[in-house]
């Protein structure tokens, strides 16, 4: 009998909503860096909103367990390129699907800023270009320096890139301001995409999925001189700093833009209601095959810049703006077969491989089938004929079976129950704590699992876990695809390996003496590591790095946790840590249950002195801020959000993710909603950052 579909989210309990909101958390964090970092996204447009759109709901039905799927905006900068932080945040748009939406969307600004239905408000429409987000900041007149979009926050340095786009001017015509941050998208044409990939075929190099591929691949090239070999194009449609302003509406500075010798795009259109702005829609949806680029839906900006500022935002999305995306492209083919992929959370995906078939002008030859209950759904087998939709230039998804085109010796497919990887380890169907099955199956192999060992190897060496300075993702991927690296225990033994070898670190291709130097100084500064950190480079689901803090803090050693998880009353030893609830104590126990993970474990601690850290924070009885429970929410532009929970905790203060009626302070910068809210109904004291940075150094 086929698991039941989600639940209705005003149905799930809050211990529910949590545990699906940091499944959601991770699922969005992998297709983001597969879409913005890697341009390689594996994930339609229309998959990744509907995400989106479950994660928001959820966090709008149960705002105190918020995790902030909402706010996050594209993916952190690479480490590879020099990182720029935006003067003004880069921030992402809210998407409309139905007509519907677009009315709701001029009814809430005409309501907010107090216009009846005959007053006049002005709207741009104009394409949304499928490409890369790029800020280009000019200062009297000369490019001085270009990002791409990064997290919204903090983006790639692509300067030297950018300057070999032709159309991007390296000094402004006319009298532009004296700081002007233009930004726009960079993308591809289609033509010179099509000349591109006939060029890539003549020197046996390999070519590209689609356009926007082409483009970011190109920008984020290491050596300009390979940019400057790729047919990049400009549109400019926005900004970022600008002192002075030279004009009062979008249209206008649009055309302002236009002046100084940006390229922008002749199709915007300025409109004065729904109708207007739809029949605008409705025609660059007809024309969209012959624009000579890509576009993925339509833009409605509210024209006057005044109108603009008394909207405001609204978490990391503008309430003037909103993105209507057009409807997927459909064709028809064949399944060939249906191949399972595991990913880094052990997530058993099936894949149909088709008879490859032209979608909106690409040439596809897989479609995801989501889940074993999608399976079941749609009674997919292999020979059928299936209509697949793409939505955007990504991997499309099966829509529908055309049962009456079956051939007659079709079997239904069988959802493996071991996980297809070497060690043939169990698959498991994950469960509410209601005993309801979920859709998904994971393989229970974990570090084991070779399907997702590197992507555990990429996150144990993040930032945010144990920081290996010289020890990337790239690295990653080529260590592992030689045998260098299968564990974390091999990163600490790789300079004793190295001394052994006949075949040196230093000798091999991009590298040299001094950075194989630096790798090894590296490594060996991360022998002595925060337990925090321990905990939360293991990658053990549901663990975060709050919830890896509080753990931490709670247990004080390694050792104790591992004992605690492995006792007969783990469950409730685990959920005695304050934050910590049921899905999260059953993961950790889950994790501690396996031989193979308790052997990568005991060969790590014999490498590294795992310590106890923030000792102030974790008593929480000294310090000047000593009793204080503080909560950051909204847009922080003097530091980081990590910056000034650190300081908070420094100071002796604890802080959390949500509001109730044990904070005390709450520092909320723009953009901040229903823990603002929430605040004001509890009583408790507010401050924004200015205040809170003059409590943080009088403390």
């Amino acid at each position: 009998m086929a698991a039941r579909g989600p639940q209705p989210v005003e149905q799930l309990l809050p211990f529910e909503a949590l545990a699906e909101l940091k499944a959601l958390q991770d699922e969005i964090a992998v297709h983001d860096r597969r879409y913005h970092a890697e341009d390689a996204p594996t994930l339609s447009d229309a998959d990744y909103d509907a995400l989106k759109r479950r994660a928001l709901a959820i966090e709008q039905r149960f705002p105190d367990l918020a995790v902030g799927i909402s706010k996050q905006v594209g993916f952190a900068a690479q480490e590879k390129f020099g990182k720029v932080r935006h003067r003004v945040p880069m921030l992402s748009l809210d998407n409309a699907f139905l007509d519907a939406d677009v009315t709701a969307f001029l009814d809430r600004a005409r309501k907010t800023l107090g216009l009846g239905a005959s007053e006049p408000m002005r709207v741009t429409a104009e394409p949304k270009i499928d490409g890369l987000s790029c800020s280009l900041r000019y200062e009297n007149g000369r490019l001085v320096v270009a990002a791409t979009r990064g997290d919204g926050t903090e983006g790639e340095d692509v300067t030297a890139n950018v300057r070999t786009i032709a159309s991007i001017p390296q000094v402004l015509k006319g009298n532009p301001p004296a700081i002007l941050e233009v930004r726009g998208e960079v993308y591809m044409a289609h033509a010179d995409f099509a000349a591109l990939n006939a060029r890539q075929l003549s020197e046996g190099k390999p070519v590209f999925a689609n356009p926007r591929n082409a483009a970011a691949g190109s920008l984020r090239q290491l050596d300009a001189a390979i940019t400057a070999s790729r047919p990049l194009s400009f549109f400019a449609y926005a900004w970022g700093e600008v002192e002075p302003m030279p004009a009062a509406t979008q249209s206008d500075m649009v055309r302002f833009f236009a002046g100084l010798g940006l390229p922008t795009n002749p199709r915007m259109a300025l409109c004065q209601d729904a109708d207007g702005l739809i029949a605008v829609y409705r025609g660059l949806e007809a024309e969209r095959a012959g624009l000579g680029y890509d576009i993925d839906g339509v833009v409605y900006k509210i024209d006057s810049l005044a109108q603009q500022r008394a909207l405001g935002f609204v978490s990391r999305s503008p309430r003037w703006a909103i993105a209507h995306k057009f409807s997927a492209e459909k064709a028809t083919t064949t399944i060939l077969d249906i191949d399972i992929q595991v990913g880094r959370t052990g997530a058993l995906t099936p894949v149909a491989k088709l008879k490859p078939v032209t979608v909106g002008g690409v040439v596809v030859s897989n479609a995801t089938l989501h889940n074993a209950d999608e399976i079941a759904r749609l009674d997919v087998r292999v020979g059928d004929s299936v209509v697949i939709q793409r939505a955007g230039d990504v991997i499309p998804q099966v829509v529908s079976v055309l049962a009456d085109l079956r051939p007659g010796n079709t079997s239904a497919f069988e959802f493996p129950h071991v996980c297809p990887c070497d060690l043939k380890t169990e698959v498991r169907a994950e469960e509410t704590a209601q005993g309801v099955t979920g859709a998904i199956r994971r393989c229970s192999g974990e570090f084991a699992c070779p399907y997702q060992r590197i992507e555990h190897l990429k996150h144990f060496v993040s930032r945010r876990a144990f920081d290996i300075e010289g020890l990337g993702e790239e690295r990653i991927e080529l260590f592992f695809a030689d045998g260098t690296l299968k564990t974390p225990a091999d990163i600490f033994t790789l300079q004793r390996r190295d001394a052994a070898s006949l075949k040196k670190l230093k000798d091999r291709e991009g590298f040299g003496a001094k950075s194989a130097e630096k790798l090894f100084s590296a490594i060996e500064a991360r022998r002595s590591i925060a337990l925090e950190r321990l905990i939360f480079g293991l990658g053990m689901r549901h663990v975060g790095e709050t919830t890896a803090r509080d753990l931490a803090r709670h247990f004080g050693s390694f050792e104790a946790l591992q004992t605690a998880a492995g006792a007969v009353d783990g469950v409730a030893k685990l959920t005695a840590v304050e934050g910590i609830g049921e899905t999260v104590a059953r993961s950790v126990i889950g994790y501690f249950s396996e031989s193979h993970n308790l052997a990568l474990v005991t060969a790590l601690l014999a490498e590294i002195t795992p310590t106890v850290s923030e000792p102030i924070a974790a008593s929480g009885a000294e310090g000047p801020l000593a009793g204080e429970t503080i909560v950051f929410t909204g847009e922080l532009v003097e530091m980081s959000r990590d910056d000034a929970e650190a300081r908070a905790r420094a100071l002796g203060a604890k802080t959390t993710g949500s509001v109730s009626k044990k904070t005390t302070l709450v520092v909320a910068g723009p953009g901040a909603g229903s823990k603002l809210q929430k605040a004001a109904e509890l009583g408790i004291r507010v401050v924004d950052e200015a205040e809170w940075m003059a409590i943080s150094r009088l403390t």
